[in-house]
This record gives C-alpha cells, structure tokens and sequence, in this order.
C-alpha cells in the first residue's frame, strides 16, 4: 500500500536527534549529502513512500466487510498498531456502484476525520487496493457494550473479588437481571452523556449515524466510549446506497420507511439506555408489524420492564421517554438538548450529587475493565 502525506509514522525528535548525530560525527559529503536530501523533501509539495501492513487478527466481521487489527511497520524497527477495514464488493450490482458506495464513505471519512471529537473513533486514511476500498483508523483497546451487557463478564470476576469489592460493584456499577447484565443509573447515564457528546459532534457536521446499538459503542479501559462503526453514516443529502441499519435499534420512523435522521439517532440511543437500564435484550422476536407496535408503546411500559430503582425516578423515565417518542417531533430537538436541557441526562448526573449518590463512573468502569482483563489474561 501507498500513502501520500501520511507523516504520523515518523517521530521528529527521533529523526532530529539522528541528523544531529550524523552531522556531529562526519565531516564533508555524506553529512553534506543527507542535508541536501533534507532540503529537497522538505521543500516538496509532495511525499510519498511505501507502508506496510501486518495483519494480527480479525476484530471483526459483517455484512459490509471485515476489520483486522493490524501493526503498520515504521522506521528502526518500530510498529504502531491500528485498525484495518477491508469493504466487501459483493452486494453491489456492478464495479461502477462498488466505487460509487466507495466514494461516498470516503467523502463521510474525510469529514469525520476533521472533526476530532474525543468520542467518536479517529479515522486515519482512505486507501484504494487493487479496487476495493480499505479504511485505516484507531485500534480501541477495550469492550464492547454487547460484550459488557454479556453476564459472563461479572462471572469472570466474581471468584476473586473481595465481599465488599463486590457489593461495591453489584450497587455502583453493574449487577445481574433476567437475561443479561444492566449497568447501574449513574453508570449507564455516563455513557449515554459520551455518546451524546460524540453524536451531537457528527450532527453539527452534518452526518447521520444511523446504526447506533451496543455492538457500535466501544468501552475503552480508561473507562471511557467510543462510538464506532461508521459504515451505514452519511452526510444530509447524500444518502447511503443500501441500507443496513439495525431494526431493534431503529426509530420507528425509520421501520415505517422514513429516511434517518439525528431525531433517528437519538432514539436509538434511547433503546440502548433502555437495555443498559433494564437487563433486557429488547424487542426479542418482534418483527415488522410487531416492532413497530411495541415500540409505540414502550414510552407508557417502562415501568413494567425497569428495575424498581429506576422506575421511581421520574426524571430518568422522562429522559428515556424524550429519547425514544415515537413522534420524532416529540424527542429531545438535538443531541446537545438532550445532555443539557432541564430533562436532559446531566440534570440527572446533578440529582445524583445532589442526593450524594454520584461516583466517578469512568474509574468505575476502568477498575471494573481491568479486573476482567486480569481474570482473562490467567
């Protein structure tokens, strides 16, 4: 693979040091040589030379294509390790729509790249090989959500933590249900407000994510998200060639045949606090008709489907009742409003200090990350 203007590679202090060291050292033409070298690329509009890729394995795999985690060979030995996805071409009626579909991700790229948002993944380069499409971006050392909601990560732990270690976690953090693990309300309310943070930064630029679900929010073991997986977004008024969004976490709109949009994106945040909340894989077997009808009424349920703690807090009903209205009109008008406003998730952190119930929830989660990392590792 070739890049062009790709200097994240090169440690200019490394290489300062050294052509200090080769100018100390020698006198006359090698040192003179190396130094007219570093005029004449220094002064070019353009550089270019050849990076290497190792694949290490795959992260992951699915209709779009496939991610590998990956080291790109540097200079002295060096690696840096990032993440690959290679785009699959089957789907597309021909080469000419391949390219097109291509070409739209890499102007959505290119965008997202810009903007530099703590929570959202940082995408590195677009690079054509041999015809198919391959996006090199930042390797996220962590979980998951769906992985984290699964209970064998609190069994993981369960053997080896002390009593009151695990009362901690059990009231802070995270605790068993029925079908799978629910994250406690301050914990699951800090990452809804960093998925607002990342989502309210691609509505401002224009882009829709339109495939928000646990699988697509990665939690880093500093204990902070990442929201991922970037392939069914596109920029307003360049919409996708096909379409391959998720139904159990779409709007109902969008179930209806309406096009996605930011109102979109937040009810689909609105389904994942509803599943950190309550333990429940939701809408399980529902389909067409039948989704569409339980997410209508979902707003008045969720006192039935909540765990007691969470049902009484009207503030928290309200906040994932804004979230999922089936009226777009009726949700939260921007991500931003939706952290900020008097309803919003962090009028619900503030009730928490207030009543002396609030922790530092990203520690939480790295201290609960890193043990499940130790028990893995043994």
């Amino acid at each position: 693979m070739k890049m062009e203007n790709d200097l994240s590679s090169v440690d200019p202090t490394a290489a300062f040091d050294e052509s200090a060291a080769i100018l100390k050292g020698e006198e006359g033409g090698a040192a003179g040589e190396l130094m007219d070298r570093f005029q004449a690329v220094t002064s070019a509009n353009e550089v270019r030379w050849e990076i290497r890729y190792r694949l290490i394995r795959r992260l992951g795999a699915g209709g779009q294509g496939v991610v590998f985690l990956a080291d790109r060979r540097g200079a002295f030995g060096t690696t840096f390790r990032l993440a690959l996805k290679f785009f699959r071409p089957d789907g597309y009626s021909s080469v000419t729509a391949y390219n097109s579909e291509m070409a739209r991700l890499a102007r959505v790229a290119t965008t997202l790249a810009r903007i530099q948002q703590d929570h959202l993944l940082d995408l590195y380069n677009v690079i054509e090989l041999d015809g198919l499409h391959v996006l090199t971006m930042e390797w996220v050392d962590g979980y998951g959500l769906r992985e984290l909601l699964k209970p064998r990560t609190l069994d993981l732990v369960r053997a080896t933590m002390r009593p009151d270690r695990w009362d901690h976690v059990n009231d802070v953090v995270v605790t068993k249900s029925a079908e799978q693990l629910r994250l406690k309300p301050g914990v699951a309310t800090a990452i809804l407000r960093e998925c607002l943070s990342g989502v309210a930064a691609l509505h401002r630029t224009g882009i829709v994510h339109a495939d928000l679900k646990p699988s697509n929010l990665m939690i880093k073991r500093t204990g902070n998200c990442k929201v991922i997986d970037f392939g069914s977004a596109f920029l307003v008024g360049q919409p996708a060639f096909r379409s391959t969004w998720t139904p159990r976490y779409a709007a109902v709109e969008v179930l209806e045949g309406a096009p996605h949009t930011p109102q979109a994106d937040l009810a689909s945040l609105g389904y994942m606090l509803f599943e950190m909340l309550s333990g429940q894989y939701p809408f399980v077997d529902l389909m067409g008709p039948d989704l569409i009808e339980a997410k209508r009424r979902l707003p008045q349920r969720l006192r039935e489907f909540l765990p007691a703690e969470v049902a009484r807090n009207e503030r928290l009903l309200n906040l994932i009742r804004r979230l999922i209205a089936p009226n777009p009109a009726d949700r939260f008008c921007s991500a931003e409003d939706a952290d900020q406003s008097p309803e919003g998730a962090a009028a619900f952190e503030r009730e928490l200090v207030r009543a002396n119930l609030s922790s530092d929830y990203a520690n939480e989660i790295r201290l609960w990350l890193s043990e499940i990392e130790q028990e893995r590792a043994e």
